[in-house]
Order: structure tokens, then C-alpha cells, then sequence
């Protein structure tokens, strides 16, 4: 719906199927859409799909099998399958996460093929609150993630702070800084919250 006009019909359907990265799509949207070239696009899509290598390293030990099986199930590290499928010890459930990850990639596709083919007839996106979706989203598994490690209820700082921290820095940077650098920036961030607590 909102990369149609921007993008034609068939390239939404592609990306969605070969990057299925909302976060990474509409990063790239919004740097053709205000006139970027093609390599800025996906650069700013490179940038913020960088957080999976930090993903990947985090889930790597609790996938079993040989590489290339479990290079097979390393593809269905997502936000909310990563969420999900943490057991919260640092180890990582991984029939749950491509269980979780299955239903998302194939509501995610097929969203995108009916956005392209019907998606104007909803009108403006912003006025049904569509544009609140994904903050609203990764607020929520930002706070799934504060409960588990104990930072809701008090019993973890550690975890607010480095939250607290990332957060702080992604508003800073995001005014003035590439599509995917708050993100890197707000990851890197966490990280110092949590090596110095």
C-alpha cells in the first residue's frame, strides 16, 4: 500500500519474500520515497538488518544439527521470534522460534500481496493509526523483555538501564542520522549499559 506508488507492484512482493524484514523494508521505502538512490536504500536496509548479527551469535549455540541445518534455522531469527524464543538464560528454544517465525513470514508475504492489490482502497494509513503499529510492536517486546529479566518488578536494574540507555542514545541520533544508524548506535548503547552494570 504505501510502497506501491513508490516502488510499482512486483518489487514489495519480492522484498517481502527475499529480505522479510519490516524494519529493514520500510527503512528502505522511506529513503526512495524522499528520493534516495537505490544503493542508499539498501544501505539503510544493510544497516538495519545488522542487529541479526548480534541476533545470530546470541541464538547460534541453541541451534542443533549440522551448518547447514542450522544455517537453515538461523533464518528464522526475527524480532518476536527472537523474544519468544529465549528462555531467558541466555539459551534460545529453537523449535519455538521457527515455529513462531513460520505464521509471521506467511501473514508478512501475504499482507504485502494484498496491500499492493487492494491496499489503496484503504485510504490513508495515518488515519486508521497504521503508522502506530510498529512502535507499538517493538514497545511490546521491549517490555516482554524487561519482565523477564526482572527490571519491571525491580529485582534487575541491569536491564532497565541498558534499555534505558539504548533508547536515550536512538533518540538522539535518529533527527540527524541515516535510516538504520539509530538502531546500530541504540544496540552498541545497550550493550555498554549492560557490560558496565
Amino acid at each position: 500500500m504505501l510502497a506501491k506508488p513508490v516502488m510499482g507492484a512486483l518489487a514489495p512482493i519480492v522484498m517481502s519474500v527475499s529480505i522479510f524484514s519490516g524494519a529493514a523494508q520500510f527503512a528502505a521505502l522511506s529513503v526512495l520515497a524522499a528520493g534516495g538512490t537505490a544503493a542508499a536504500a539498501i544501505g539503510a536496509g544493510v544497516l538495519m538488518n545488522a542487529r541479526w548479527l548480534a541476533m545470530g551469535f546470541a541464538v547460534g549455540p541453541s541451534l542443533s544439527g549440522a551448518a547447514p541445518a542450522r544455517a537453515l534455522r538461523a533464518q528464522a531469527i526475527v524480532d518476536a521470534s527472537f523474544a519468544i524464543s529465549s528462555r531467558g538464560d541466555g539459551s534460545f528454544d529453537q523449535d519455538r522460534l521457527v515455529g513462531a517465525t513460520l505464521p509471521q513470514a506467511i501473514s508478512w508475504i501475504a499482507g504485502t500481496i494484498v496491500g499492493v492489490l487492494w491496499g489503496s482502497a484503504l485510504g490513508d494509513p495515518e488515519a486508521l493509526g497504521l503508522d502506530a503499529i510498529f512502535p507499538a510492536f517493538y514497545l511490546a517486546l521491549l517490555w516482554g523483555e524487561l519482565e523477564r529479566h526482572g527490571a519491571v518488578n525491580g529485582d534487575s536494574k541491569r536491564a532497565g538501564v541498558a534499555a534505558a540507555l539504548g533508547a536515550a542514545v536512538a533518540l538522539v541520533v535518529m533527527p540527524f542520522a541515516p535510516a538504520g544508524v539509530p538502531v546500530i548506535a541504540a544496540v552498541l548503547a545497550a550493550l555498554v549499559g549492560l557490560k558496565r552494570r
